[in-house]
């Protein structure tokens, strides 16, 4: 299978996910496209609201890569890991972690001080610089525009206090920073 974050592969991707990011009782507020799989924040009612729009964005994401291969079959296995986020310091860990996870995955594929365009980070307002010097964010939203022709994010603002406001009162979060394990980070600034 070939790389999801692949150019014509995450356009595809990022289609689906838009087409699918409100649904009944579930929204998509962030999202990260990683090789193989994709990292989500999403907002929903409840457990079973949680798991349709997962199952939805899924189906989408899958119909829409097949499509684009010329293939059939399976994309993802029938699991996805849930968590739900309690405190603004959870929810700042979330939004580092899906928001950088190709730093992560990949520290060579983001150079520093540009966001990672695979990801929903040029629609996030919570990073600790100036939009100005998150680099790149505004030729990914000038290429979705482009691309979608909707001046619509492909994601939903935030509903949820936490994910609104709690999480800065966690402190902001770099956008070199990369996830580590167990809620730890590492710095990636030079000189």
């Amino acid at each position: 299978m070939r790389s999801l974050r692949e150019h014509s592969l995450f356009r595809v991707v990022r289609q689906a996910l838009a087409a699918a990011k409100q649904r009944f009782d579930f929204s998509l507020v962030h999202f990260s496209v990683q090789r193989d799989h994709l990292h989500l924040i999403a907002e929903a009612s409840d457990r079973p609201a949680l798991s349709r729009g997962v199952q939805g964005l899924a189906i989408r994401v899958a119909r829409a890569v097949n499509r684009q291969l010329e293939r059939k079959g399976r994309l993802f296995a029938d699991r996805y890991h849930a968590r739900s986020l309690k405190t603004p310091r959870e929810v700042r860990f979330a939004l580092r972690y899906v928001l950088l996870n190709a730093r992560k995955h990949a520290r060579d594929s983001v150079p520093a001080g540009f966001i990672d365009p695979r990801s929903s980070a040029a629609w996030f307002h919570g990073f600790g610089r100036p939009a100005e010097l998150a680099f790149g964010a505004h030729a990914v939203r000038s290429e979705w525009l482009r691309t979608s022709g909707s001046a619509e994010p492909p994601v939903v603002e935030a509903s949820v206090w936490l994910l609104r406001v709690g999480q800065r009162k966690a402190g902001l979060f770099d956008l070199d920073d990369t996830p580590g394990a167990a809620g730890q980070v590492e710095s990636r600034r030079e000189g």
